[in-house]
């Protein structure tokens, strides 16, 4: 999404903070997923965790995609929204009683269950409605997703799924069971995976564990292989839409699929990230001895994967862009409002010479941007704003 001076001109004048969708992005990103995914008959489930915008999700929702949850909340939204309840998995290591009914009362597609105690829950809750529960086991395949260690998810030290050691009591269990009924399998290794080699090392693992289901009679109808696939955030306009093709392809070259098998994918980041931007504006700069301090009205509280995760934004001034033909560039430490030394998206950010009033754009928001915000020190949350309605 780069930012034009048409575009600047019709922004510069809206109140800041603010969410800006490309909402021509987002269809354009769509297309190429489901084009890519298709020629393998691949399902994908939009992971919703990345965004629940509602204009998002229906967009989302018209390509055809089903929904991976990660709560109750997500489930009823999902519903709402129009997401078909036969292309809604539920996921997530800690379920409780309410959100599972919530699911059973919806006849989800499935729900990615992660330890034996929660199979049993899930089972009697269903017996009580006289139903029978969908599930996968998600399986933790002891793969490094090489990624920050807040989002690694695959690994025997994460809290996520269940461990192959533990399988044969987990299978005994199940036939114990008489209201849940297994489908298919679920791996998930963690977030912003760009060593696409990563997703081969998963293929191997999932294949070692489909032979171990099979020596034991169970040949599943799903696999589930989880997301994970990362976005540019240093260069958003070299590589506005991830590479799906290439993605897709190690799936197809290096799984083992059975007869009439599905695989599932859920992807939230990939789909969404570029198509926002938060924008802001300058309030102060403040010069000091070792650095210079342009502090923005937009804070922590409305992006906080810097704070988090010391994740990366593209930092851009476009007022001075447009507005300025200025040779001077100087090195600021852009920062937020909120009363925390935290509240720092970047440091030593070459920006051209930068003035209070200034429109500051923090590129690829579109995943855990608008989502995660809050209201932190009683800020009010940044509005949003669409490209086809300004």
């Amino acid at each position: 999404m780069m930012f034009t001076k048409d575009i600047v001109k019709k922004i510069e004048f809206v109140q800041t903070p603010f969410y800006y969708y490309d909402l021509g992005l987002l269809k354009r990103t769509l297309e190429k997923l489901t084009a890519e995914s298709k020629k393998y008959g691949f399902v994908v489930h939009y992971a919703m965790k990345a965004n629940t915008n509602d204009r998002v999700l229906s967009t989302i929702k018209s390509f055809g995609l089903g929904a991976d949850c990660v709560s109750g909340g997500e489930v009823k939204k999902a519903v709402e929204i129009g997401f078909a309840a036969d292309h809604i998995v539920f996921a997530g290591v800690g379920k409780n009683d309410t959100e599972i009914n919530l699911g059973l009362d919806n006849d989800i597609f499935c729900f990615n269950c992660e330890s034996s105690q929660e199979l049993e829950v899930i089972n009697e809750l269903a017996a009580k409605k006289n139903k029978t529960a969908r599930i996968a086991l998600r399986i933790n395949p002891n793969v490094n997703a090489n990624t920050h260690h807040y989002i690694t998810t695959g690994l025997e030290e994460n809290k996520f799924g269940i461990n192959m050691w533990e399988m044969d009591s987990v299978i005994k269990l199940l036939s114990t069971l008489k209201n849940v009924k297994l489908v298919g399998t679920h791996f998930h290794i963690g977030s912003l995976i760009t060593d696409l080699s990563t997703f081969k090392n998963l293929c191997t693992r999932v294949n070692e564990i489909q032979k171990w289901f099979e020596n034991h009679n169970f040949y599943l109808e799903h696999i589930n292989v989880g997301g994970g696939l990362g976005i540019n955030y240093h260069e958003p306009d070299t590589q506005s839409i991830p590479d799906f093709e290439s993605y897709f392809k190690i799936f197809d070259e290096f799984l083992e699929r059975k007869p009439n098998q599905k695989v599932h994918f859920e992807l939230g980041r990939s789909v969404v990230a570029q198509c926002c931007s938060l924008i802001s504006r300058v309030l102060y700069i403040k010069k000091g001895k070792a650095t210079n301090f342009a502090i923005l009205d937009a804070g922590m509280n409305d992006l906080i994967r810097p704070a988090l995760y010391q994740a990366y934004h593209k930092i851009e001034n476009i007022s001075a862009f447009v507005n300025r033909n200025s040779s001077i560039v100087n090195h600021y430490d852009v920062v937020g409002p909120v009363c925390e030394s935290s509240d720092c998206f970047q440091k030593a950010v070459e920006l051209p010479e930068t003035k209070r009033g200034d429109l500051i754009v923090l590129r690829s928001a579109g995943a855990y941007g608008e989502v995660m915000a809050s209201n932190y020190n009683l800020r009010e949350k940044a509005p949003s704003v669409y490209s086809d309605l300004i």
